[in-house]
Parts: structure tokens; C-alpha cells; sequence
């Protein structure tokens, strides 16, 4: 018997309160009249990469001139308001930091070596992030200085992290957070490092991903108090919205073979379906959070947030999975005058789709190709993520696209 069957039940998932312990109604929580948890319940919400390009930080810049606010002239904060009432609400709020922090006042850095703004984990840190993952095929972008000025830089935000370290020591503790009186670990691996190799030196300096490694920390962390294990995993092709076979492969044997409660997928850049195995949730790609590729694609503009709702049932937990569709609004590029066409979107913006669409109304009405394309990345972001069978373990929306 593994370990996953003599400690999780099977059942079919069952709806609870998320606010204050107790029965709710709306996106947040629900009461269905089923039986009442008899154990501690909390809610997770992850979402997918954050990779700054020159254009957000651009918009940044721009955004700061009307704020009066940010650090040497960069504000993110209204690039990303639009997703901070459902990232704040979460008892747990999980980022997925991909690039290397440089310096406040730069240089900055875009592909193939990124090197971020700082000021972007400020923001992380306002819209209502804890903790981040932070091993990424791009953690090695510069070296081990990097890895070090990037934990510093989550450090000084009071976020937390794992999947790359400063010192075996770091590496060797494992992240465990206490969510409403639950002990909640983060594991954070990727799949490589862009050619970039781990320093033979330095073999604790970002966790790469192997199966026993990976087993092997679970462990660990169950060993120093863990009741909970949620597992950020750094996998996969990008532009594709099929997981690919290692994905599954990995994903499944994961769900079967190990403790993991929870596994969150990042690194394709466009969202890509969640299953359950064996009573494991398996999102095999959130997408982008935020980014802005030189090449949009449509796709790589969409994203999502997984909500994940623990409740102790039985000795046993009991994980309900749903999710939010976002889109990354980008501005078309300038005609030759140097303006942008007539009535065109002016600023990059992450939204909620279904808020927007609920709240388009008044002076924020939406344009009609606003309200179309929205609707399209909803009802695109749906079908995707429902097409390996979700549906029948209760995979919903956190709130339904208004009519």
C-alpha cells in the first residue's frame, strides 16, 4: 500500500466554508448541506509565472508618474490590482517569481538572460502574495549572485521561498508555513536551467527536478511538522496547452507514489489543463500571471488562478479545485504618428475576466472588443482546463462568466 492510500480518502470532494470557519455564499464559499468538516480548512490560491519584459517595465514607469508612487520611478501595483480580491482573500497565496531581481535603478535585462526590476516583489507583496517559488529554468540567468540578490530581494518584502537557496543550510530547511494553525509546506523544482549548469560547489543552489529528490523532500518535510505538502513544479514545453508525456508521466507518479497533497504547474506560458489522480490535484500549467512576450500569441495573454479549498474530513483532507480565468490586457503597437488606434486599450493590465465583465458598467465600460475578447479567453481557459476529464471531480469556475 503507498503511502497516499493509507492517508487520503478517495470520496467525492465536498464543498466548505472558506471565510471565518464558517458556512458561506458566493465565489468564496459555499454550503451545499453536506456534513460539516470535523477539521481545520483553509484555502490556497497559485497562480503562474511572472516574467517582466521591457514593456511592463515601461508601464511601470508610466503608471508611476500618475501614482507618485514605486521606487525610482516604477510602480507595478496598477498593473496587477486587477487580480488582488481573490489573491488577498486566500489563507494561502503562492507566487511563482521565474526571472532574477537586479538592482532598483537597473540595468534590466529581457530574454535570454532576464534581470527584473526589484520593485516587482513589492508589488508581489501588496496584491497579497506569502510565499514564492523560485526555481525556474531562468534561477541561473546570473549565476549564483543572482540567485542571491533575488531571495534578498523576496526577503525584504516578507515573502517567503523556496527552490533556490544561499547556503546548504537554507536548502537543506524546509519552507513550512503556518495557514490558519496548519502546517503548510512549499517544494519548489524545475526541469533545467537554459544550458546553464549547477556549480559543482554549489549543488544546493536551486533544486532540479528527480523523482526521489523530490520524494525525498516531501519526507523531509513531513519529519520537521508538515501537515500539508504542496509541490511547485517548473515543467513542460512552452506555447503548448497539452501537458506533454513527461508531464503526465511525472505528474501521475507523483499523485501515486508520493505524500504530495498538491501539484502546481508553471513554465508553458499558456494554460494547460488540471486532473485529480488517486485524490491529487495536478494543475499542469497555470500560465502566465503576468508577462509580455515580443511575440504575443493570444494564448500567452491567458491565465489562470487555481483556488484550492483543504478541509480535514476524517482524519483525511479533503481538497475541492477551482479556478480563475485572467488576461493580461496588452496595447497594440503605435501607428507611424506614434498614436495608438482609436479607441484602443492604452495600458497593460492583468484582469479577472469574470470581475470585469460583472463590474463593466458606468465610466469602466467596456469597449465591445473588450467584452469579446474576454469572454473568448474565459470560455477558452474553460475548455482547457476541463479536457482531460476534471469535470466529473467538481473542477468549476471560482465564479461563473456573467451573461
Amino acid at each position: 500500500m503507498n503511502r497516499r492510500s493509507s492517508r487520503r480518502s478517495l470520496s467525492g470532494i465536498a464543498l466548505t466554508a472558506l471565510l471565518a470557519g464558517t458556512a458561506a455564499c458566493g465565489p468564496f464559499g459555499s454550503d451545499d448541506g453536506k456534513a460539516a468538516a470535523d477539521g481545520p480548512s483553509f484555502t490556497v490560491a497559485a497562480a503562474g509565472d511572472i516574467l517582466i519584459h521591457p514593456q511592463l517595465t515601461e508601464q511601470a514607469r508610466k503608471d508611476a508618474k500618475v501614482t507618485g508612487q514605486g521606487v525610482e520611478g516604477l510602480d507595478f501595483d496598477p498593473m496587477l490590482a486587477g487580480v488582488k480580491p481573490v489573491i488577498s482573500k486566500a489563507d494561502l497565496a503562492i507566487c511563482h517569481f521565474e526571472p532574477v531581481a537586479g538592482k532598483p535603478e537597473g540595468p534590466f535585462e529581457s530574454y535570454p538572460a532576464f534581470l527584473v526590476p526589484p520593485q516587482i516583489a513589492t508589488t508581489i507583496k501588496h496584491v497579497g502574495y506569502d510565499t514564492c517559488s523560485s526555481a525556474s529554468n531562468h534561477t541561473l540567468d546570473h549565476g549564483a549572485g543572482g540567485v542571491r540578490n533575488t531571495l534578498n530581494v523576496l526577503d525584504r518584502e516578507g515573502l517567503k521561498h523556496t527552490g533556490s537557496a544561499r547556503s546548504a543550510a537554507e536548502a537543506a530547511k524546509p519552507l513550512i508555513m503556518d495557514v490558519k494553525g496548519v502546517k503548510v509546506a512549499q517544494l519548489s523544482y524545475a526541469f533545467g536551467f537554459n544550458g546553464n549548469e549547477i556549480p559543482a560547489d554549489k549543488p544546493w543552489l536551486v533544486n532540479q527536478i528527480d523523482f526521489k529528490n523530490i520524494a525525498a523532500a516531501e519526507k523531509r518535510a513531513r519529519a520537521a511538522g508538515a501537515d500539508v505538502v504542496i509541490l511547485s513544479i517548473h515543467w513542460g514545453r512552452e506555447n503548448q496547452p497539452n501537458p506533454s508525456r513527461s508531464q503526465l508521466q511525472l505528474g501521475r507518479r507523483l499523485a501515486r507514489e508520493t505524500g504530495i497533497d498538491l501539484i502546481i504547474g508553471h513554465h508553458a506560458h499558456v494554460v494547460q489543463p488540471m486532473e485529480k489522480v488517486d485524490g491529487t490535484w495536478i494543475a499542469y500549467g497555470l500560465g502566465n500571471q503576468i508577462a509580455r512576450h515580443d511575440v504575443p500569441t493570444g494564448l500567452t495573454e491567458e491565465g489562470v488562478i487555481g483556488w484550492f479549498e483543504f478541509t480535514k474530513r476524517g482524519g483525511r483532507w479533503d481538497v475541492q479545485a477551482k479556478y480563475v480565468p485572467t488576461f493580461t490586457q496588452i496595447p497594440p503597437d503605435p501607428d507611424e504618428s506614434g498614436d495608438l488606434p482609436k479607441g484602443a486599450v492604452r495600458d497593460h493590465r492583468l484582469v479577472d475576466i469574470a470581475a470585469a465583465l460583472r463590474e463593466d458598467r458606468g465610466a469602466a465600460k467596456l469597449s465591445e472588443q473588450q467584452r469579446a475578447r474576454y469572454r473568448l479567453a474565459f470560455e477558452r481557459t474553460e475548455g482547457t482546463m476541463l479536457n482531460r476529464g476534471a469535470a466529473k471531480d467538481g473542477l468549476a469556475p471560482l465564479e461563473p462568466l456573467p451573461e
